[in-house]
């Protein structure tokens, strides 16, 4: 992760959505700028030197049940698949699960798609980090915007307001 210039996240609002900004206080974080064309994990893992392994992708999920709308976020590292209509439905207890739509995810957490984060999610939605992340030590992940990360501990984020620690993933390869 040397080719990134990490600064302490509190000390650097412009490189953060404004949800994470109101939230930072709830995590020790470093923050790095990066090419907003390059968010994406496959490529900014390639051009940052950042291992897959050290990548974690938070997706919003959205679940139904008797006409009831649940939303979550999942948080699995970039080498492993999150089990959504097993695992997380079950324990969301919903009927039916989907990711967000897109413009679903970006309304409702006013972060850019490609750059959301469990740092600044609206109160109520529960947080599903994966064991592996927890374990995992330092993790890349999105600070809100296209063109910044963040780096934080794993287990940091197993401590956010309403996270809760689960095996919800499997490795790819």
């Amino acid at each position: 992760m040397s080719k990134l210039d990490w600064q302490p996240a509190k000390t650097q609002p412009d490189l953060l959505a404004p949800p994470v900004v109101a939230a930072i206080d709830t995590i020790e974080a470093q923050v790095a700028p990066i090419d907003p064309g390059l968010a994406d994990t496959a490529a900014f893992c390639a051009e940052y030197d950042v291992q897959l392994g050290e990548s974690a992708n938070c997706v919003i999920v959205h679940g139904k049940r008797a006409g009831e709308s649940t939303y979550a976020a999942v948080l699995v590292l970039a080498t492993h698949r999150a089990d959504v209509n097993g695992v997380i439905r079950k324990h969301l207890g919903v009927r039916k699960i989907s990711f967000a739509a897109q413009d679903e995810a970006v309304g409702s957490t006013g972060m850019e798609y490609g750059g959301i984060t469990p740092v600044g999610l609206p109160a109520d939605w529960p947080i599903l980090v994966d064991s592996a992340v927890a374990a995992a030590g330092p993790v890349v992940i999105g600070s809100g915007l296209r063109a910044s990360k963040l780096l934080v501990e794993g287990a940091d984020l197993a401590k956010l307001p309403n996270a809760e620690l689960l095996d919800l993933a499997t490795p790819t390869a």
